[in-house]
């Protein structure tokens, strides 16, 4: 693949002091003077460097820029209080782009950069791992023929102590970025600017967000409207948390017996009957049994009657492939951390959090939760030294700065959390807003039938469920990981961004 530099704005992308030197003596030797012991990197705020590619998608070539930089975040005052690195794709050849499409990319932790999306999911170039989502050597990138740049622009964002991104000074209080509703604040104001600087205004527009992400866009679609009067036409949520929806010890424990259910089937640990059927076949009976027997056993506690305890914990051991007795002990409620390390104890392994397909050792067998998350490790070894390349050598973004997978966003205010709300009210006022949820079924962290319960709770009275729609992969937290499910929900993006957009001339109205 060549890169040709096609704009360079030249910028200086990081600072350090330097020193003047002393001749050194018997009598004085040289100390490093007090600018060394103050120099640091700082990221240049308002940066952009320019390169151009192309790519084949679908069998059809697509010539795009990639612009890497940094957009201020300011104050009331408006004096800048932080640089924001984003990357933007836009495709070349398209010279009106008031109908073309263009999404907003988050990743979540809170406390990580957009990273995964971008080289994993829906970006031009994407990280070489194998057809499952593992680590390959020697590291480096290769194009993604499903990116969905060829129906639509894409900017990835990272908040403030992710990757490049930074306050511009050590004093500026954390609590401007870091919280629910501090992070959707400054990101609207953040994502205002650069619509504005990029002439996208008349554009659809749409939020895709994963993980924590899903948080952030859901309460964004809402700030944007209200606050910038930007009207969204869809809204992704990969992986979405709860969005603020309370659930409570009962309901928590009860909504996890579908994932359960699915991991044991994934290891070929469940019993005959369940495991001889297909994963989409298998699930809805593990679904029904959770709605109307196990949430109402749990919620009885202890009233339930001995009999009516034993029988839950049969029904629950025989779709969670644990031991009834186990159950039992468990008080019929079984932790994640629990069954991370239970469900292939026996084997030698335990299984990941936010995918749990993928296998852990131990130091021992015995204990309550694994050592590590598998998962993780295994993606962080992937993405790390990608990225870093990618961004570096071949988007030429030049800086000694370190890019942080995992930022420090602590503490972080999760008060006030009513992201699920936000984006029901955007709904309600903005007919022309949709909305796409994405799950994957080995996904221990945000998981498949949770999303679906966000759905149920965010509308429950049914009135917008024309335009929400979810899907499922089998795979977990990052679905786009292996080869199939990276095809596959990259069509879903590509038919719901073109679904979304009405036809010119059609007032939004119900």
């Amino acid at each position: 693949m060549n890169i040709k530099i096609l704009t360079v704005i030249p910028v200086l992308l990081f600072t350090t002091s330097v020193f003047s030197q002393k001749k050194e003596t018997k009598e004085n030797i040289t100390q490093p003077s007090k600018s060394v012991a103050q120099s640091r990197l700082v990221l240049n705020i308002d940066s952009a460097v320019v390169t151009k590619n192309e790519i084949l998608i679908r069998g059809q070539k697509v010539y795009y820029t990639a612009t890497a930089g940094t957009i201020p975040v300011w104050d009331q005052d408006g004096s800048p209080i932080a640089g924001v690195f984003y990357t933007y794709y836009e495709r070349a050849d398209i010279t009106d782009r008031s109908s073309r499409p263009l999404v907003i990319s988050f990743n979540g932790g809170p406390g990580t950069p957009s990273v995964w999306m971008e080289i994993g999911y829906t970006g031009p170039r994407i990280l070489k791992v194998d057809d499952e989502g593992y680590p390959v050597q020697p590291y480096g990138m290769k194009d993604n023929p499903h990116s969905i740049l060829d129906i639509a622009d894409i900017v990835y964002i990272d908040p403030v102590n992710t990757g490049f991104s930074r306050a511009v000074d050590k004093d500026i209080p954390g609590t401007k970025f870091f919280g629910v509703n501090a992070d959707i604040k400054y990101l609207a104001e953040w994502i205002s600017t650069f619509i504005s600087r990029y002439k996208r205004w008349a554009s659809p527009k749409f939020l895709i967000g994963e993980s924590y992400g899903t948080t952030r866009v859901s309460g964004l679609a809402l700030e944007l409207q209200n606050s910038h009067w930007i009207y969204l036409n869809g809204v992704i949520l990969v992986s979405p948390t709860d969005l603020g929806i309370e659930r409570g010890e009962v309901m928590d424990a009860a909504l996890l017996l579908p994932y359960y259910a699915a991991t044991a089937w994934y290891h070929k640990v469940l019993s005959p009957d369940l495991q001889q059927k297909d994963l989409t076949a298998m699930l809805p009976e593990v679904e029904s049994f959770t709605i109307n027997e196990y949430l109402p056993a749990l919620a009885k506690g202890s009233a339930l009657p001995a009999d009516n305890r034993k029988e839950i914990a049969t029904k629950v051991a025989h779709y969670s492939s644990l031991s009834e007795q186990v159950v039992l002990d468990n008080n019929l409620r079984i932790s994640t951390n629990f069954f991370w390390k239970e469900l292939l104890r026996t084997k030698g392994f335990t299984v990941g959090r936010l995918d749990s397909r993928y296998l852990g050792i131990d130091k021992k067998n015995a204990g309550e939760r694994p050592d590590y998350n598998a998962e993780l490790n295994s993606w962080l070894h992937s993405f790390t030294p990608a990225i870093n390349m990618y961004i570096r050598n071949e988007l030429n973004y030049k800086t000694d700065l370190q890019y942080n997978m995992f930022g420090n966003v602590y503490p972080w205010d999760n008060t006030n959390n009513h992201t699920a709300e936000n984006l029901r009210q955007a709904m309600a006022e903005n007919p022309n807003l949709h909305l796409l949820v994405q799950s994957g079924y080995y996904d221990g962290a945000c998981d498949y039938f949770n999303a679906k319960f966000n759905l149920w709770q965010m509308d429950p009275a049914g009135k917008l469920k024309d335009r929400m729609t979810w899907e499922g992969y089998r795979s977990g937290h990052m679905m786009y990981l292996r080869k199939e499910d990276l095809a596959t929900s990259n069509q879903h993006l590509r038919n719901f961004i073109l679904k979304s957009i009405p036809k010119p001339g059609i007032g939004a109205k119900y």
